[in-house]
């Protein structure tokens, strides 16, 4: 018998093992995504597991994470003792991810698109976790991206047509769609090639949270659900609201993760606390958990009554989040990268219980932590994705705990004194008259259509837009499951529902279409910066890759 042991302090966001015999299998590594899973905790299968697992318990103390691995002669008479865990049972505290910023206005940085044990992730300086990039306006992103991942023999893309190509898009902000820029559709690095980015961030881009992931057009899905993407932050949230410029930030990256194959999926469940049955009643398993910078239901430290700025992104591929904090409101700030206060200046913020954020939906908000001796959690609430939608139910996304010791002190942050610029506008025109466009979403057996298309690369734009003005669409979801609408480039005011005044009118980039439903929504193409050909497409990202996407020409 083989043993490796961890003592259960030594968290180190890593799996830095005491050797005492030799090692068989590197069993506690990088589960080669972006994500990072330790196998921390193992399932005792019989009498003799179980024993051990006493011993090795008390050996520790108060937990205790261990690798057990059976020689030939124990396994050949059938003693399976242990099972490593995709997940890590005992909590963490929530990982604090890599960030990068600007350098005389440039932010520099190179990844790398890697696949390791058939999972895709980010490299980026000798980790698998992507960084934060951090850039105010006018600044410029500089980005090498090499595509490193492995070439497809043609025998493989003959059944299956996928070339392992990869590209970047960088999600909600309005930069060029053209090439050294935010091109998704002539950008593209096939194996051993290198794509080079220079995105200029407009002096007046608002500030939030925005994110960067692949969008190659078929491959997508697959490379964002392993965690091909990050988030980026453009400073000067404090320009349109004050009180976050002191408070501690957060950035907070959720995404789906698959346990449809882990051995472990049972104890996964548990540990989250997944709802037995869906919002139906369905009694489907789940088939994705959620990770939080990686982590599974990791810890996230606040004090009691202290007040946090937590910047949240569902980089899911296809999942939906209804967040809640138990016990607890959101001072909502921003919504998709767009502060409150950009188009209302008198209300920079609002109080919700819960919010639902589609697949690319971001949340930035103010919370506040919970009093002494009560436990906090954040979670998502059940998602009814509709009859032919995938189960999306609840669970448990971390625990607050108050510190052991005092908070740190309030933040001292670099403080944009530059004064705020607003930009209201009057729906009420636009409302009046019908729409410019409408926009459809269908499926059947064979694929996912808009307005009865399925996406070419070479296909000419569905429709156009003259820069300087604004446009009212209507998007009509006529199937039995949501899709979450995007367009690149630009934000949209969705404001009403079936026809129906929304209670919250919001500037997005990403809103949910319930089935069989409309949203009405004024997009806005004013900024001479978005001229050339973009897309909008449906960001479950299956549905993207089979079809639901279209072009549109600004001029």
């Amino acid at each position: 018998m083989f043993l490796v042991m961890r003592h259960a302090g030594d968290d180190g966001g890593g799996c830095r093992h005491r050797r005492l015999q030799s090692v068989i299998a590197p069993f506690c590594r990088p589960n080669s995504g972006s994500d990072t899973f330790c196998a921390d905790r193992l399932l005792a299968r019989n009498t003799l597991g179980k024993a051990m697992t006493s011993w090795l318990s008390l050996w520790h103390g108060k937990c205790y994470r261990t690798i057990v691995i059976m020689t030939r002669t124990l396994l050949l008479i059938g003693v399976r003792i242990f099972l490593p865990a995709l997940g890590c049972a005992q909590t963490v505290s929530l990982p604090e991810p890599p960030q990068v910023r600007a350098k005389n206005h440039v932010v520099s940085l190179t990844l790398h698109g890697v696949n390791e044990n058939g999972r895709y992730a980010f490299a980026f300086n000798g980790g698998r976790v992507a960084p934060v990039i951090r850039a105010s306006p006018g600044d410029v992103l500089s980005i090498t991206y090499i595509n490193d991942l492995p070439a497809k023999s043609r025998e493989t893309c003959a059944v299956n047509p996928c070339m392992n190509m990869t590209n970047l898009h960088f999600h909600g902000l309005a930069v060029s769609p053209n090439a050294p820029q935010d091109d998704v559709i002539g950008m593209l690095a096939m194996p051993g090639q290198v794509l080079r980015y220079s995105v200029e961030i407009p002096r007046d881009h608002p500030p939030g949270l925005f994110w960067y992931h692949t969008h190659p057009h078929g491959e997508s899905h697959r490379q964002v659900s392993d965690g091909m993407s990050g988030a980026i932050v453009i400073e000067g949230m404090e320009r349109y609201a004050p009180q976050v410029g002191r408070l501690r930030e957060r950035v907070i990256v959720l995404r789906g993760r698959s346990i449809e194959h882990d051995p472990n999926a049972a104890e996964l469940r548990h540990h989250v606390e997944i709802q037995s049955k869906g919002c139906r009643g369905e009694a489907k398993a789940a088939e994705e958990i959620f990770t939080v910078n990686g982590a599974v239901r990791p810890r996230i430290e606040i004090a009691p009554k202290e007040r946090q700025f937590w910047r949240m992104v569902n980089a899911s591929a296809d999942r939906y989040l209804d967040l809640q904090l138990d016990g607890q409101t959101f001072e909502i700030a921003a919504l998709d990268g767009m502060p409150l206060a950009y188009h209302e200046p008198e209300g920079p913020t609002r109080t919700t219980n819960h919010l639902l954020l589609a697949p690319a939906g971001r949340l930035e908000a103010i919370v506040t932590g919970p009093p002494p001796g009560t436990h906090s959690a954040l979670r998502t609430l059940c998602v009814d994705t509709g009859s032919d939608g995938d189960p999306n139910p609840g669970m448990a996304l971390a625990d607050l705990v108050q510190p052991s010791s005092d908070p740190p002190p309030e933040q001292v942050h670099a403080i944009d004194d530059r004064p705020p610029l607003y930009k209201p506008i009057d729906v009420e025109p636009l409302n009046k008259v019908a729409p410019n466009f409408i926009v459809t979403f269908t499926e059947d057996k064979n694929g996912f259509y808009i307005n009865g298309r399925k996406f070419a690369p070479d296909a000419s734009p569905m429709t156009s837009a003259r820069l300087g003005t604004y446009q009212h669409w209507r998007i009509v979801n006529r199937t039995g499951e949501l899709h979450p609408f995007h367009i690149h480039q630009v934000h949209f005011l969705a404001y009403a529902e079936n026809g129906v005044p929304l209670a919250h009118p919001a500037w997005l980039d990403t809103v949910n279409v319930p089935y069989r439903s409309s949203v009405d929504v004024i997009l806005d193409f004013t900024d001479p910066i978005i001229k050339g050909i973009s897309v909008f497409h449906c960001h479950l990202l299956n549905h993207e890759d089979k079809g639901m996407m279209a072009k549109i020409l600004f001029k």
